[in-house]
């Protein structure tokens, strides 16, 4: 049984679809161990009360560098025995010394069919509105392996989500989230705790059971 950390800022729709995904038992080698919030009193740290989950906070700007918030960071991950690390609407910078302690263990899940509409400064509805405005037929979202380059390592999975005609980039957020993101993260991290996913020359490969 691998640990979970799952890291948030916000609302938490992804942390509750990965909660209901595991009290389901689609994680069978999995468990979410620890709910870390990048600020207090977020609903994501109700939703994780609310399931009997550990939580904690940890605040960038109550450190004085980032080296010492990436050590904090780390040292309460490793007491949590993390295996795997969740980036769910965690809007504080990941270092490369996190990532790197952490390689090929952290995933996240991104409103877009990657490469479009992703890297700096595309995050919430600035991703939608930018599909919107390209009048792109077909987006979506995609899980992958966190690296050195925002939204640039290795891809795990993609779904797609027709736009509709009419469309807002609320209701198209919506849509992206119910029909993939919600969807995308829990298989995710099944196929991770089954030790089923590898990583060849930035490619990600999935063994069958």
């Amino acid at each position: 049984m691998l640990n979970i950390a799952v890291l948030v800022s916000g609302g938490g729709t992804n942390l509750q679809a990965l909660i209901d995904a595991q009290q389901r038992g689609e994680i069978p080698q999995g468990r979410i161990a620890l709910v870390l919030a990048s600020k207090p009193g977020v609903y994501a740290l109700e939703r994780a009360k609310q399931a009997g989950i550990p939580s904690d906070v940890l605040v960038r700007r109550e450190f004085p560098t980032q080296e010492a918030y990436d050590e904090a960071l780390i040292g309460k991950l490793e007491a949590a025995g993390t295996d795997l690390v969740i980036l769910a609407g965690f809007l504080t910078i990941i270092s490369e010394t996190v990532v790197n302690r952490f390689e090929n263990r952290i995933i996240n899940v991104h409103p877009s069919l990657i490469p479009s509409f992703c890297g700096e400064g595309y995050y919430g509805l600035r991703v939608h509105e930018e599909a919107l405005c390209r009048g792109v037929k077909v987006t979506g979202a995609t899980v992958h392996f966190v690296n050195n380059v925002c939204d640039g390592g290795p891809i795990i999975l993609q779904r797609a989500v027709e736009v509709q005609e009419g469309d807002t980039p609320e209701t198209l957020q919506r849509r992206v989230m119910e029909e993939a993101e919600w969807k995308l993260l829990p298989k995710a991290a099944a196929l991770f705790c089954e030790g089923r996913l590898s990583v060849e020359n930035g490619v990600v490969h999935c063994r069958e059971e």
